[in-house]
């Protein structure tokens, strides 16, 4: 109990925030990046003459969702060397 009212007095809540803000941002774009994969191995199995545009759709959705995480860890170091 003591370590928590010590984490609770000082300024510590405001990084774990801000670490948990960006671990669940790295987590979504996993599981996002797993879900493009995913549908585009599905879509691959089916139609193997469309290959090429799908593997430059894939590439480019992965790197959109990416884009999102990496925003999402930007504001989270932003929070925490604001604080």
């Amino acid at each position: 109990m003591e370590l928590l009212s010590v984490l609770l007095a000082t300024d510590v809540t405001g990084y774990g925030i801000a670490a948990l803000a960006a671990g669940v941002a790295a987590l979504g774009a996993g599981v996002g990046i797993g879900q493009i994969g995913n549908g585009a191995m599905q879509a691959m199995a089916r139609q193997p003459e469309a290959i090429n545009d799908l593997r430059a759709n894939m590439i480019l959705m992965a790197a959109l969702v990416e884009g999102a995480a990496f925003f999402a860890m930007v504001i989270g170091l932003l929070v925490i060397f604001t604080i």
